[in-house]
């Protein structure tokens, strides 16, 4: 099965809030065993609201399921031989620390690469592990302002605007799964892991190919346009008389058709708009035509009569109109976690389709310190030696000890204690 592909996998994940999180939920999704280390204040994530569940963040939750979870301080020393129990018997090791803080903790890929050579540690940062940017820290909007994807976001004369969504973030989360993966296929012929410096910046640069290319092309900095595609037309979004619909008819065909489903079939021999390229270059003429034509119907008019011609259309929806998407449950597009003291929640699940998978379930992010002692245990210490540890702050465990009583580390700060 998919979800088990990688069982027997170990990683330690010391990464926060969202691009590392990404990547090792995704390993967690496929099988791996993921054990995700945090401070005693938690990992960052648990904090960034709103959309609160419990008193943790609903994009912790997101991003955090299928793992187990252990609370270990690595500026004290016991803390710090747990880390180094935990990376003896790990495969990957995932950290998105600024450059630098690793080395400094003993943790560095210089020292564990040599003392480990079939671990495969991947470093996530803002900017990358070298260069004159290599000690800035930064996330996802900021990579999103300085690789120029917020320039070509909005309207005409819009402010500047970002995804909302912490694109940057996610989409370096599959990039660095890929690279590990890749790199642990090229291990089994080796015997050799290795160090990967995956970073926001190269994610976010990738994210943009075919933008970027054009530029590069011809030197021509592209102008904020909506909804529209600047590379064909129309791509874009029309106002119907009850919203909008987002139309993809530049192929020549199509672009003929829509001109006959709208009842103006010379528009497609207008001299301006016979081919995609022309129509590109006289988008506002062509939009100002299609948008009158487009208004004198609701929205569910218009998308039988398109859908007929086989013309690329979806009604502009939003989140409420997701979680009603006949196709969301046809695709198990979403999962369910059923967390304690709060009940279901709705996540988008693993994304590759895989039957033999289906109804197989997730488990819940661990909350801080869950899975403390049973990893202590599964690392050779004794309960004494838990107790010790616990008792020095080294670590921090919600799971109950031996005698039921559990030993909780204080919440993070500012996360409200209800839910909203």
């Amino acid at each position: 099965m998919l979800r088990t592909a990688l069982n027997g996998l170990k990683v330690v994940d010391f990464s926060q809030i969202a691009a590392g999180p990404t990547c090792t939920m995704l390993l967690a999704d496929l099988g791996a065993t993921v054990v995700k280390v945090e401070p005693p204040e938690g990992d960052l994530g648990r904090t960034l609201g709103p959309g609160w569940v419990g008193k943790d963040s609903a994009l912790f939750h997101a991003l955090n399921r299928n793992k187990q979870g252990i609370c270990a301080d690595l500026k004290t020393p016991g803390g710090l031989e747990v880390a180094w129990r935990l990376i003896a018997e790990a495969d990957v090791l995932i950290e998105s620390m600024r450059p630098g803080v690793m080395r400094r903790l003993g943790l560095g890929h210089e020292v564990l690469c040599r003392e480990f050579p079939r671990l495969v540690y991947c470093s996530i940062s803002a900017y990358g592990q070298q260069g004159p940017y290599a000690g800035r820290a930064g996330v996802d909007g900021i990579l999103q302002a300085d690789t120029g994807l917020m320039s070509i976001i909005g309207t005409p004369g819009s402010e500047p605007c970002k995804v909302q969504t912490p694109a940057v973030d996610v989409v370096t989360g599959y990039v660095a799964s890929t690279a590990i993966l890749a790199r642990l296929m090229q291990r089994t012929a080796t015997g050799v892991g290795g160090h990967l410096d995956v970073n926001l910046m190269n994610s976010a640069i990738g994210l943009q190919a075919p933008a970027i290319a054009s530029y590069m092309s011809d030197r021509v900095l592209p102008k904020r346009i909506g909804s529209a595609a600047p590379y064909s037309a129309p791509n874009e979004a029309f106002e119907t008389a009850d919203g909008w619909i987002m139309v993809a008819a530049y192929m020549g065909d199509r672009w003929q058709k829509l001109c006959s489903v709208l009842g103006r079939p010379e528009l497609a021999q207008d001299a301006r708009f016979t081919t995609s390229v022309l129509r590109t270059a006289h988008r506002d003429e062509m939009r100002e035509a299609l948008n009158a034509l487009f208004r004198t119907h609701p929205t569910d008019h218009w998308l039988p009569l398109l859908l007929a011609q086989d013309i690329l259309c979806a009604r502009i929806g939003n989140y409420e109109d997701l979680a009603r998407h006949p196709q969301v449950a046809a695709n198990r597009s979403m999962a369910t976690l059923d967390i304690a003291g709060y009940g279901p929640l709705q996540v988008p699940a693993f994304p590759v389709n895989s039957l033999e998978s289906a109804g197989l379930p997730y488990r819940t992010a661990p909350s801080l310190g869950a899975d403390t002692r049973s990893v202590l245990r599964g690392l050779g210490y004794d309960e004494a030696a838990i107790e010790a540890l616990l008792t020095g702050g080294d670590v921090q465990a919600t799971a109950p000890a031996a005698d039921g009583t559990p030993t909780a580390p204080p919440p993070p700060p500012g996360v409200p204690a209800t839910t909203a």
